[in-house]
């Protein structure tokens, strides 16, 4: 199952090494380390890309972004449905990349529960993590924007926020999945998040961004 704790998602973002043909090429490597590892990995990509690496991947596919719409005049609108029917176990919600309302996140997590689709909603604070929280999404990632994309991982620059996450988390919904976020490079910033209670890793540019991702990912999943 996608939500099997711990969980490695890569979101290969609108990198150019993520989309297309080089992005597909990218996932066969996660997919083969994971085979061979043993281990649960999984991927955030690109609505134009869900249908063709869904239909040709062996591991889970995740959408980056969908909308709390229905069926409609909702023209450039991601459809729910349209992203079940691509192939995909589930989204991530309100990424720093691509914030919404609460408004809009609590439709987007209501909608993805009718249609049985996994959601990952991206908090960057104690604040926004207890407020996500109580609308029960499947997994809870925890991404302080200034560290997205740096060299330094939250685990290590801001490790309280990764523990009182978990406790937070626990006390409003045991169930869901605390997941660590932004800048995440290596065994050690897994190991490190692990140990703080964390469930999962959520990342990008470490594994998508490298010239050695397969060397990359041997490494990060030693760190689970």
């Amino acid at each position: 199952m996608a939500e099997d704790s711990p969980i490695i998602i890569v979101n290969l973002k609108t990198y150019s090494e993520g989309y297309g043909w080089d992005g597909f090429k990218l996932c066969k490597v996660i997919e083969e380390v994971a085979k061979e590892t043993n281990s649960n990995l999984a991927v955030a990509v690109s609505a134009i890309d869900l249908v063709d690496y869904s239909d040709n991947l062996d591991i889970p596919v995740f959408a980056q972004h969908v909308d709390g719409i229905n069926f409609g005049s909702h023209t450039g609108s991601i459809l729910p449905e349209a992203v079940k029917y691509s192939g995909a176990v589930g989204t991530l919600v309100n990424h720093a990349e691509c914030q919404m309302t609460w408004a809009e996140i609590e439709k987007a997590i209501n909608r993805c529960k009718e249609l049985e689709l996994l959601t990952v909603l991206c908090t960057a604070d104690l604040e926004s993590t207890k407020k996500g929280a109580q609308l029960n999404p499947n997994m809870l990632a925890v991404e302080p924007p200034e560290l997205i994309g740096g060299e330094v991982s939250v685990s290590s620059a801001r490790p309280e926020i990764v523990s009182d996450s978990v406790k937070i988390v626990e006390k409003i919904n045991p169930q869901i999945s605390v997941l660590c976020g932004a800048g995440v490079k290596n065994q050690k910033d897994i190991s490190k998040a692990i140990s703080l209670g964390s469930e999962g890793i959520l990342l990008a540019s470490g594994v998508v961004k490298s010239q050695k991702p397969r060397k990359v990912l041997l490494d990060l999943v030693q760190g689970l």
